[in-house]
């Protein structure tokens, strides 16, 4: 059932009023402050409507109203579909982001810090993740006669590292000429690239070989690249998170580097923002909170994601849009990191 255009102006006053304050919203509230010039009888009476509507709720029978997850996301896509930011708030955005010189976990963490606290909940940033990684550099470091690390450098600018154990004895000069010969032969290129690669390696250049395509292989499993998190002081201190139990779910959570690769976004792919709202969330930590998130890059060659994590009650007019103008931001300046 729709509702009418008398109840969506009380339901937006409803919510707007809550995600402001925090307070069930009363009848005689809507009523007295906002000169609708309709009766307090006709507005109880359409506020019983979105009840049975299963928009609203009541935490107990004498409280206001309170917003369902059902009335979030009805507001949430309008908030999608009209809201954007001001010139003013859009040249802020952009010079701040603009102001670091940095690599691009710099920068990256940077874009999280800023758009935690342009919304004052925790922001979340994933760096940028090619659909094939290709290697772009590998050095071997010696830790002990038979052992070493592998710095694997990719072209999406991420850095991974591993500890390789010999069958013999290998020196810091057996290293440097085992990475020579395989930076010759692959760079640029990605796993499946390297597996079909004819080469005349020895022993000991197959077993780093082997370990490049594991490590290689690996990244192309992740959903997502590594993931920069600022704000979580930001969120914790909004009312929803007065009691321990709340803080101690989300702390969990967060403290699971994959807790995002689990997360279902079937339209990231199509350029399009993710709303997902208290139950549409399958991990069931994030039940009681909101998370909007958006792709940014070059699709088809890297992308990450952008996104705000928060309780129901965030305030999307204006978390929506500032995902989206920094999400472009970041888009027309990644080219010069990957």
């Amino acid at each position: 059932m729709s509702l009418a255009p008398r109840q969506k102006v009380i339901l937006k006053i409803i919510i707007d009023r809550y995600i402001f304050d925090a307070v069930p919203v009363a009848s005689k509230t809507i009523a007295d402050s906002y000169g609708l010039k309709i009766s307090p009888a006709t507005i109880r009476n359409e506020v019983a409507s979105l009840e049975v509507e299963g928009y609203i709720m009541h935490p107990h029978h004498s409280a206001g109203s309170i917003p369902t997850d059902k009335a979030y996301r009805h507001y949430a896509r309008l908030v999608a579909e009209k809201s954007q930011l001001s010139l003013a708030e859009q040249l802020l955005l952009y010079q701040l982001l603009r102001s670091t010189k940095g690599e691009i976990g710099q920068w990256l963490k940077l874009a999280a810090t800023i758009l935690s606290r342009f919304v004052h909940n925790l922001a979340v940033v994933t760096l940028p993740k090619m659909a094939q990684c290709r290697l772009k550099h590998l050095d071997l470091i010696s830790l002990h006669d038979f052992a070493a690390l592998i710095v694997l450098v990719l072209y999406e600018a991420n850095i991974k590292k591993r500890v390789i154990s010999f069958h013999r004895r290998v020196s810091q000069e057996d290293l440097t000429r085992i990475a020579n010969r395989i930076n010759a032969a692959c760079i640029g290129k990605t796993s499946i690239e390297i597996t079909t690669e004819e080469l005349e390696n020895s022993l000991l250049e197959k077993e780093v070989t082997k370990s490049v395509i594991d490590i290689l292989d690996s990244e192309n499993k992740a959903k997502y690249g590594r993931l920069y998190i600022e704000g979580l002081c930001q969120m914790l201190s909004q009312p929803e998170f007065s009691n321990n139990s709340a803080i101690v779910r989300v702390l969990e959570l967060i403290d699971r580097e994959d807790w995002l690769q689990s997360i279902s976004c079937p339209n990231l792919n199509s350029g399009g923002i993710e709303i997902i709202i208290g139950q549409k969330n399958t991990e069931e930590a994030l039940q009681d909170l909101s998370l909007v998130i958006r792709q940014y890059g070059i699709p088809g060659s890297a992308t990450g994601i952008i996104g705000v994590l928060g309780p129901k009650r965030m305030d999307y007019g204006k978390t929506i849009p500032s995902v989206n103008y920094l999400s472009s931001v970041l888009s027309k300046s990644i080219t010069k990191y990957i």
